[in-house]
């Protein structure tokens, strides 16, 4: 109550001092500036009696006077004129009021729209708040300074790595686990971690590399989830689209109740068997997989344009696969063939204008590749 009251006091006192001045008879000037004016004119003649100025100086001096002379009486006979037609209890009144009315309606205002029953809170817990909701990148930022000071600090590194994940750095997570994996030891989590941070960085496609480190996370944990969905990924991206099938529902069938990922994991059988049944999707056998691992980087990079090749024509049969679409489109971008990646969108969205949905799909994927044009 005491603060309220001093707020009340504060108000009224700011209020009654610019008020003030309406309560008052308004009175005309007292002939002060006349007489300064008057004083002036008698000093010219002075001066020019001593011989201070010359007639000349003397003569300008007495009409600029003379002229400030006469406005001032002028303002001073209108100022009368209306303090006459402005009646004392009008002015007063127009005071009251507003000493009334401008703090009521502020006070309504503030009922209206404030929170007066809101209790203060503590110091401390306003900081502590303003710490919470302190943008994210300040917070990287520090920790990013701490681990340029102290590169060899490996939890540092694991905390920066998911960080970067979220924040779609995909890169700066990859060399984040990395240095997390040489610091802290291999692990299941983290060598999956791994995977998926190249995964994201490879646009989607599980590069050789990220199957490297899915393939390490099982060695150390073959019930490792993460991990046996991208390996299920990595058969689908190759045309196995039975052998990715046959990982997910084995992982379906091994899964805890209530895991997290159990949607995600059923939207991709029914992305590749919307019915059950078998997709019928060339692509390399077993055998051929294991003739490619022995083969030289330039036989391996023919044996997967001629994956990419078989999609195409596949694909030109029948263009209503979708998902076939978005592979070849990222094989294409992982190859560096640009001009046929954005060719394939064109033949994609040709395919598919009908389907508005799958288009979408299209179009986003066109995008997030930076295909436009």
């Amino acid at each position: 109550m005491t603060l309220w009251f001093v707020i009340a006091l504060m108000t009224a006192a700011a209020i009654f001092a610019v008020l003030w001045p309406l309560s008052r008879r308004g009175e005309a000037r007292d002939g002060s500036d006349i007489a300064v004016y008057r004083d002036q004119l008698e000093e010219i003649t002075r001066d020019r009696a001593a011989g201070l100025i010359g007639e000349a100086e003397a003569e300008a001096a007495k009409v600029e006077v003379s002229r400030r002379l006469l406005a001032a009486a002028d303002a001073a006979e209108a100022e009368q004129s209306v303090s006459a037609q402005s009646p004392v209890w009008r002015r007063r009144s127009t005071a009251i009021a507003g000493l009334v009315l401008l703090p009521v309606g502020a006070v309504a205002l503030y009922l209206m729209l404030g929170s007066p029953l809101l209790p203060g809170e503590p110091l401390a817990a306003r900081q502590r708040v303003a710490n919470e909701n302190r943008p994210i990148e300040e917070m990287i930022a520090q920790v990013e300074d701490h681990i340029a000071r102290n590169p060899d600090d490996g939890r540092g590194w694991e905390v920066l790595a998911p960080v970067y994940m979220r924040l779609g750095r995909f890169a700066d997570s990859v060399r984040a686990w990395r240095n997390a994996i040489r610091l802290n030891g291999s692990s299941a989590s983290r060598e999956a971690d791994l995977g998926e941070a190249l995964v994201a960085a490879g646009n989607g496609v599980v590069t050789t590399e990220a199957k490297a480190a899915f393939d390490r996370a099982l060695a150390l944990d073959a019930g490792d989830a993460k991990s046996r969905f991208y390996i299920g990924m990595a058969a689908e991206q190759d045309g196995r689209r039975a052998e990715a099938e046959t990982i997910w529902r084995d992982l379906l069938a091994k899964a805890p109740p209530g895991a997290p990922w159990l949607a995600v994991v059923r939207q991709a059988i029914a992305r590749i068997a919307p019915t059950g049944a078998e997709p019928n999707a060339p692509g390399p056998s077993a055998e051929d997989m294991a003739a490619a691992a022995q083969m030289k980087p330039d036989e391996q990079k023919q044996m997967i344009a001629g994956m990419v090749a078989r999609l195409a024509d596949r694909l030109k049969q029948d263009g209503s696969d979708v998902e076939g679409w978005l592979r070849l489109l990222r094989a294409y971008q992982v190859l560096g063939e640009r001009d046929k990646a954005q060719a394939a969108a064109a033949d994609a969205r040709r395919a598919l204008t009908a389907e508005p949905d799958k288009l979408r799909r299209i179009d986003e994927l066109v995008k997030e590749l930076g295909l436009q044009g």
